[in-house]
């Protein structure tokens, strides 16, 4: 019976862990969902990033570190039980999301962000020359190849509250690169913009492009997700729980807005809600059919959501196409619905959705919950969500992300 792994991190506890979903055969066995591995890490970890794999097999994990000072992680991955620390680098404020090239890994969070160098080899981090400096313990420090800052005429905000973060929610919160990794995307929550950037090829520096003003004023932009052509990008608003989707330009450095859809039902208010993440489906290669995005409920009674909008060959929602006229019947921020599932919890901090294999024409996705520490396998089959299979990670791990291996 074939299998499929995936990592997950947590938001408070030192693990990474490896489960294992079978999918399901037949109505006599049903798809599940096992923890396979635990393996030791240096703090928690909210967000992962997974390089693609090496010609041997092997594969870099960087994640955000939850440490005290902050950091960012790398991790050998020679298989999904042999996870081992390569190194760890400093960060100026708590990052929300990192990425990299097979040159750089970049970070952003709060007020300030990160370009680290690395090396191509061995996927760990390196100091610029000429020389790295010393910490107090007598080892090397990894030195950013360069600092980045989000202080304008506006403020950095952090009112110390739990779900703040660190000012993750009045400031920076992600990075991504564009599929030809001459683009980065920074989408700023407090700022209500997404700061782009052209890429250095020789070393992976930035360059600011532009600084580019959500559509409304309170939009709160928390992730930007390419379209597999880089000719679009989605910018999830974790505020308003829209996703807009943005034209580029100018190897990807400038954006246009071009359309808007709304992720939580009509009847819904966006105050009661924090959008969390927006992806493209695997299927189809560079040709995704299907958008997919989530939603947490800001209180733990109110629940999540997940929404499929259809997605036209060049990247923008197919507006023609719908599979629910009764939601939100003549408003445009609706056209494209495909499928308006609730989530079983809130999901806490977390409910981000990530899409994993498609098999027999049925899409597998992970979907993580901080609230009571579960683990979902979601399928879509072209018109409805259904949960396949679930676990618990261990008491009192608040479930972060995933990334499938």
């Amino acid at each position: 019976m074939s299998h499929h792994d995936f990592l997950v991190g947590t938001f408070n506890t030192p693990q990474l862990y490896t489960l294992r979903f079978t999918p399901p055969s037949s109505p006599s066995h049903p798809g599940s969902l096992t923890i396979l591995h635990t393996s030791s890490a240096i703090g928690s970890h909210s967000w992962l990033h997974l390089n693609p794999p090496r010609q041997d097999g092997t594969r870099t994990l960087y994640a955000t570190a939850w440490t005290d000072p902050p950091s960012v992680v790398a991790y050998a991955v020679n298989s999904p039980t042999q996870i081992s620390l390569l190194g760890s680098a400093e960060t100026n404020s708590r990052s929300g999301y990192v990425c990299a090239s097979d040159k750089a890994v970049y970070s952003a969070g709060g007020a300030t962000g990160e370009v680290f160098s690395i090396d191509p080899e061995t996927g760990n981090f390196t100091s610029p020359s000429p020389s790295s400096q010393q910490s107090t313990t007598g080892s090397t420090a990894t030195q950013p190849l360069q600092n980045l800052s989000f202080i304008d005429t506006q403020q950095q905000r952090d009112d110390g509250s739990t779900m703040d973060f660190g000012g993750l929610r009045h400031g920076a919160h992600s990075a991504d690169l564009s599929p030809d990794n001459k683009a980065l995307y920074i989408a700023d929550i407090g700022r209500n913009c997404i700061w782009t950037y052209s890429v250095s090829s020789t070393d992976g520096t930035l360059t600011l492009g532009e600084k580019f003003i959500s559509p409304r004023p309170n939009d709160g932009p928390r992730h930007v997700h390419p379209h597999p052509s880089g000719k679009y990008v989605y910018s999830l608003q974790e505020h308003t729980s829209i996703v807009d989707v943005f034209a580029t330009s100018n190897a990807g450095v400038n954006l246009t807005h071009v359309q808007g859809v709304r992720i939580i039902p009509p009847d819904e208010h966006e105050s009661d809600y924090w959008a969390d993440e927006v992806r493209t489906c695997l299927s189809n290669g560079d040709k995704p059919q299907y958008l997919y995005a989530s939603t947490r409920g800001l209180t733990p009674g109110k629940k999540g959501f997940v929404a499929v909008y259809k997605l036209r060959e060049d990247g923008t929602v197919d507006t023609s196409v719908t599979s629910h006229p009764e939601i939100g019947k003549g408003n445009e921020l609706y056209a494209g619905l495909l499928c308006m599932y609730q989530t079983p919890t809130s999901g806490g901090w977390a409910n981000a959705i990530q899409p994993g294999p498609t098999i027999d024409g049925i899409e597998y996705l992970a979907l993580t919950d901080s609230e009571e520490g579960y683990v979902f396998v979601l399928s879509w089959d072209g018109s409805h969500i259904k949960e396949v299979a679930r676990a618990r990670l261990d008491e009192g791990a608040s479930t972060a992300t995933a990334v499938w291996l």
